[in-house]
């Protein structure tokens, strides 16, 4: 039974077509388009696909518009489109938003692929949750998968782009990452990745204080790789976290 994961995030949209709904399955298809693309999914990416999806489910930050558009490209197939929604519980994370539909759903959904992560690697453990892209969030789970709280900051490219705006003669290229910038390009870019950097760090230290160990940390979004070189913590890259999490959400609704 074929599942379509859908990521729609602030710039673009992901997909993944697996073999069945659980995590681990094989991977059939996948591919992006930026959202001012998604007109072209139909024909482009998703009309020949090695099967058609039997059951879909999406995750979408970039409002009701976008959703929209994207489940009349879904028309090309008998599949009801169904979105992650934020809850108390779900996929072994206990939210403990203050209001826990107002948590994103892509931050529930990364928290709930990097707790199946946790639980896959042995004995369960605190796990910092990170998320690099348009925007930049660090959450943090305890060792029984309660979400603890997170940050969230600006990604890089908005940073660059409020100095810019409120800053005269800094339209600048984008440098080089250095311990001790001696231009104006390397002193933006590696101002960006410390910012970012230092939030992780900082969070990794309260959440190994609270939790009495060394938290695993996993990051992922499409710029994980340009912040990955500088932090100086143990980390892994997963590109596929977010997919992870639907995956198990889903699995752990169909054994409902």
């Amino acid at each position: 039974m074929s599942f379509l994961a859908i990521d729609i995030g602030n710039t673009r949209l992901k997909w993944a077509l697996y073999a069945t709904p659980q995590p681990g399955a094989a991977l059939l298809a996948h591919g992006a388009e930026f959202l001012e693309n998604i007109e072209r999914l139909a024909e482009r990416g998703w009309q020949n696909l090695p099967q058609p999806p039997r059951t879909m489910l999406g995750c979408n930050v970039a409002g009701d518009a976008v959703r929209r558009r994207v489940e009349e490209q879904m028309e090309l197939w008998d599949v009801e489109p169904r979105w992650v929604v934020s809850s108390a519980q779900a996929g072994g994370v206990i939210n403990g938003y203050d209001h826990p539909g107002r948590l994103g759903a892509d931050r529930f959904v990364a928290q709930i692929g990097a707790r199946h992560h946790v639980l896959a690697r042995g004995p369960a453990r605190a796990c910092l949750v990170v998320m690099i892209g348009t925007a930049v969030t660090v959450d943090a789970l305890d060792a029984q998968g309660r979400f603890l709280g997170g940050l969230i900051l600006p990604g890089h490219g908005i940073m660059l782009r409020a100095l810019e705006g409120g800053t005269a003669g800094l339209r600048v290229p984008t440098g080089e990452v250095r311990e001790f910038p001696t231009n104006t390009s390397d002193a933006l870019t590696s101002g960006g990745n410390y910012a970012i950097t230092g939030a992780i760090e900082r969070m990794h230290r309260h959440l190994a204080k609270r939790a009495g160990h060394e938290p695993l940390t996993l990051m992922t979004g499409g710029a994980g790789w340009k912040v990955s070189p500088a932090l100086d913590i143990p980390h892994e890259l997963i590109e596929s976290l977010i997919f992870d999490g639907i995956l198990t959400l889903q699995s752990h609704r169909l054994a409902l």
